[in-house]
C-alpha cells in the first residue's frame, strides 16, 4: 500500500513537471503574437466573447481553466475512467502557469523581435509544448482535458494520435477564429507539427517515466 501511495504521488510529480514544460512552450507561442497554439486560439476566441459582454475581464489563464472544466464534464459521460487525480490537476494549474509564465518573460519583448526570430522562437515552442505533453500522458497519472480529446479519440477509433491531435487542433482553431481568436502562421505550424513531434517523443518520454518509477 505504501508503495503504491509512493508510486501515485511520484507519477503526479512527473506530470506537473510535464505541465510546466508543455505551457512553457504554450506562453511562447502566445508571446510570440504569430497566432497561438490551436488550443489557446479556442481560448482567445471566448475569451473575448466574454470581455465582449461587458461583464468581466477575465485572464486568458481563468478562461483556460474553466474551458478545461467543461471539457471534464463532458468526458464524465463519454468515460470517466480517463479522469484521474492529474485531470483535476491540469485542470487547475494550467491556465495559471501561462499566466506566470507570461508575467516572467515579458520583460524579453518577445513580440517586438523580427520575424525570423518569432519564428525560431515559435518552433522551439512548439517542440518543447508535444515533449511536455507526452510526459504529462506517460506519466499516467491523468492527462490535461484539451490533450485528452485527442487521447480518447485516438484510443476509441484505433487511429494514430499524430493524425487525430491534427484534426481536433483544426476544429479548435476553426471554433476559436470564428470567436475572434488569433489565426497566424505559429497557429499552422502548430497543428501540423506538435502531433508529429508527439508522435515522435512519445517513446522516449515513456522510457524516462518508467526509469524514473524504477527508482521506487
Amino acid at each position: 500500500m505504501r508503495t503504491n501511495i509512493k508510486e501515485t504521488v511520484l507519477r503526479l510529480v512527473i506530470l506537473f513537471i510535464g505541465l510546466i514544460i508543455a505551457h512553457l512552450g504554450v506562453t511562447l507561442f502566445l508571446l510570440t503574437e504569430l497566432g497561438a497554439d490551436p488550443f489557446n486560439v479556442l481560448v482567445q476566441g471566448i475569451r473575448l466573447c466574454i470581455i465582449k459582454t461587458g461583464f468581466i475581464t477575465p485572464t486568458h489563464g481563468t478562461v483556460h481553466m474553466v474551458i478545461c472544466f467543461l471539457i471534464i464534464l463532458v468526458l464524465l459521460f463519454v468515460d470517466r475512467h480517463y479522469i484521474k487525480a492529474g485531470t483535476i490537476v491540469c485542470m487547475f494549474c494550467g491556465g495559471p502557469i501561462i499566466d506566470f509564465f507570461t508575467w516572467l518573460l515579458q520583460s524579453f519583448r518577445i513580440e517586438a523581435a523580427a520575424l525570423p526570430v518569432k519564428i525560431i522562437i515559435l518552433v522551439i515552442g512548439c517542440v518543447i509544448l508535444a515533449f511536455g505533453m507526452t510526459i504529462v500522458i506517460r506519466s499516467e497519472a491523468g492527462t490535461g482535458p484539451n490533450d485528452l480529446v485527442a487521447v480518447v479519440i485516438s484510443e476509441k477509433t484505433h487511429l494514430r494520435f499524430g493524425a487525430v491531435r491534427i484534426a481536433t487542433d483544426v476544429i479548435f482553431v476553426l471554433i476559436g477564429f470564428l470567436l475572434g481568436g488569433k489565426f497566424g502562421v505559429g497557429t499552422i505550424i502548430c497543428a501540423f507539427l506538435v502531433g508529429p513531434v508527439a508522435d515522435f517523443c512519445m517513446p522516449f518520454s515513456d522510457a524516462i517515466v518508467k526509469k524514473i518509477l524504477r527508482l521506487l
